[in-house]
């Protein structure tokens, strides 16, 4: 049974799983061998977006003679175009700083040799959520229906996540920036729309892929797991929670908290004591 739609060619995408994973699994393994030899595990933030990447240009190299070319095209180039960004905000923005305070927390549990500890609970399940995450983009690639509204109307939430990932980005940047604003919290421009710019910005990007995948109804139901799972992630997982539970001592954070939406944006609630920040 083709659950995919008419004219999906199943064997090939099961074999796209496959290298896919394959694309996923070497990015985040020379992130682990680059990790060792400069004895810092946040390199792997870096590989997460160009794991995401690799897949996207993996699948359209596979899935050529397969797909409808443009959907194959527009869906790789949103994956890379916001991969590259994301590694390249990352790498930029620890220029210069020590290890993350995550990744040693997570390392204090191990029990035994840290080294493969990292391996296993970083590394190793980065690769799998980005082999997960990407089913949508694994998918559209080997859609053979001309692209539908859905398509474009999935490209324009992608434009606009990918809009409140970069400038928010650098309204945080120019912020932290200024010698005045040491010690004060963020408050201004997205950030005072949402406390989570960039998290809701990556929570559009990629429903937005998962919209250009959806022509074929099946093909939808089949890899909307990918978009909740990256939402658990973004929410509830090792984004906005996480993030909200480290600033939640800082001075200030309770009145941002009152009065700024904890993820979609919307006006600031009332007025605002003190200053703030987030991200």
């Amino acid at each position: 049974m083709n659950v995919f739609g008419s004219g999906f060619a199943w064997n090939a995408f099961a074999l796209n799983l496959a290298v896919a994973a394959g694309a996923a699994f070497s990015v985040v393994l020379v992130a682990f061998l680059v990790a060792l030899r400069v004895k810092m595990h946040r390199i792997v933030d870096i590989a997460w977006g160009l794991a995401f990447a690799a897949v996207a240009l993996a699948s359209y190299g596979m899935s050529a003679g397969y797909g409808d070319d443009g959907r194959r095209l527009l869906v790789t180039l949103l994956t890379v175009v916001w991969g590259l960004r994301l590694a390249g905000h990352l790498a930029w923005r620890g220029r210069g700083q020590g290890e993350d305070p995550r990744y040693e927390r997570l390392l204090g549990r191990a029990s035994g040799n840290r080294t493969w500890y990292a391996f296993r609970i970083v590394y190793l399940l980065q690769g799998a959520l980005v082999w997960l995450v990407s089913l949508p983009v694994q998918a559209a690639a080997y859609e053979t229906g001309a692209m539908s509204f859905l398509a474009w109307l999935g490209t324009a939430l992608w434009l606009l996540g990918l809009t409140f990932e970069t400038v928010g980005d650098r309204q945080l940047a120019r912020f932290k920036a200024d010698p005045a604003n040491r010690g004060r919290l963020m408050d201004r421009g997205l950030w005072s729309w949402t406390r989570h710019p960039n998290y809701f910005g990556d929570f559009c990007v990629w429903w937005g892929i998962f919209l250009v995948a959806c022509d074929a109804p099946a093909a939808a139901a089949a890899t909307v797991i990918g978009p909740l799972v990256m939402s658990f992630l973004l929410i509830g997982g090792s984004g906005k929670a996480l993030m909200e539970r480290h600033m939640a001592e800082r001075p200030g954070y309770a009145a941002y908290r009152a009065s700024t939406s904890g993820f979609f944006p919307r006006p600031p609630r009332g007025p605002r004591e003190g200053d703030t920040e987030a991200g």
